[in-house]
């Protein structure tokens, strides 16, 4: 119980003490001293009354904190114990759903309509040991997985976006508002300027599926290894498809429209280069970007580069100096600053390629990643069913939008020659 409770339970017990002495004419001299007292002891605890008033008050804002972040860190440990043979298994026996699994897809069944059995995507983005070779019941060997590219947008400074269901849109400022002085004593300021934004908005469009049949032999035989290979296999495919339709996505067929394919749909400026690929080429996209607000330091900077271009970077010398062009640029701009990846980019033509520079101004991430709701984990029990065998689709949707197109700059005619 509350001090502060405690205290006013006292002070009524008091009051109501002191309503029956006071009410009498010939009180003895025995119950005077009582009253005399009682109203030291209620004056008294006025004041430690307003002391736990001052103490709980602290005490509930702590409280309140900790009640603030508590849903997200025991949804956290709910997802880090999601285990994915469960799934696999119900799906392909019927077997029921238990513990912090079957607590997950619970919470997110309430939160929208699945056709399937839904995982959260932060499941599949779990890491463990990977292994080599298929397990069998004699000697069980790890599972050697599939390449996949690191990924770019997170490295690029895209922010990802949860949405529960719906449309989502950023508002823009695109007006040019600006200061003025009064040129007279009696003069007025510049302006009145119209302050207008612009809405870049998220739509539930495009939808990224995968598709993997399991033998009946390997669920027998892997055991809960299986669930580890198929939640690396489906994150790195998941991954890589994101990642490259991020930047180089159609924005047709199925596809959200990658920031790479038509800069001018969201107000990317795109400068041909013409050259090779040198340290002054990305210093001018720099300097630019500094001129233009976005950045205040080259440092501030990400860089997006096919590996030719770090080839021929590093294999060109400054004149009379063992110095490459590639070490200039890492003297300005941070290497864990600077993404490389044959995923993200198309291939060179003709020997010239693109890049992307990116950065990150006033806590506005350059590129935003919306994903609608969990992973949806759907079985197929006919495909398969002659061979006993377990065929799986994972359905996810997302978009790409770009809030300040002056947070991204492309250089194209990169020579790699």
């Amino acid at each position: 119980m509350l001090e502060s409770v405690k205290i006013t339970r006292s002070q009524s017990e008091i009051r109501q003490a002191l309503a029956g002495l006071v009410g009498k004419t010939d009180a003895t001299a025995d119950e005077i001293r009582s009253m005399e007292v009682l109203d030291s002891e209620y004056r008294q605890n006025e004041t430690r009354y307003r002391a736990a008033l001052i103490t709980e008050d602290g005490e509930r804002r702590t409280a309140g904190a900790e009640l603030e972040t508590r849903a997200g860190k025991e949804w956290n440990a709910l997802v880090a114990a999601f285990e994915l043979r469960q799934v696999a298994l119900h799906l392909d026996e019927g077997r029921s759903l238990s513990g912090q699994t079957g607590e997950v897809v619970t919470e997110l069944r309430s939160r929208g309509g699945y056709r399937g059995t839904p995982v959260p995507l932060m499941a599949l983005e779990r890491r463990n040991t990977v292994a080599s070779g298929t397990p069998n019941p004699m000697l069980t060997m790890p599972i050697i997985d599939r390449l996949f590219p690191d990924s770019v947008a997170a490295r690029m400074g895209a922010q990802m976006i949860s949405i529960d269901s719906g449309l989502v849109e950023y508002p823009v400022t695109t007006s040019s508002v600006s200061a003025g002085w009064a040129a007279t004593e009696a003069g007025s300021v510049a302006g009145p300027t119209a302050y207008a934004v612009t809405d870049r908005a998220m739509t539930p469009n495009n939808t990224l599926g995968i598709r993997m049949a399991v033998s009946r032999r390997a669920l027998l035989q892997s055991g809960p290894a299986l669930e580890d290979a198929i939640r690396r296999d489906m994150a790195g495919a998941m991954q890589q498809a994101l990642d490259r339709a991020i930047f180089l996505g159609a924005g047709a067929s199925g596809e959200p429209l990658g920031v790479m394919t038509t800069p001018a749909t969201y107000g990317i400026t795109a400068t041909a280069v013409g050259a090779g690929a040198t340290w002054a080429a990305f210093r001018a996209a720099v300097v630019r970007f500094m001129i233009a607000n976005a950045a205040g330091a080259p440092g501030a900077v990400r860089l997006l580069i096919r590996p030719e271009v770090y080839g021929r970077m590093d294999n060109t010398l400054i004149t009379s100096t063992a110095v490459s062009e590639w070490d200039r640029m890492t003297a300005n701009v941070p290497v864990e600053n600077i993404a490389m990846s044959a995923n993200a980019l198309a291939a060179p033509s003709a020997n010239n390629t693109s890049a992307l520079l990116t950065t990150n101004a006033g806590g506005v991430a350059p590129i935003f990643v919306g994903t609608w709701g969990a992973v949806d984990l759907i079985r197929d029990p006919y495909s398969d069913a002659a061979s006993g065998g377990l065929r799986l689709t994972a359905l996810t949707t997302a978009d790409v939008t770009v809030a300040r197109g002056a947070q991204l700059e492309i250089l194209t005619g990169v020579s790699v020659a």
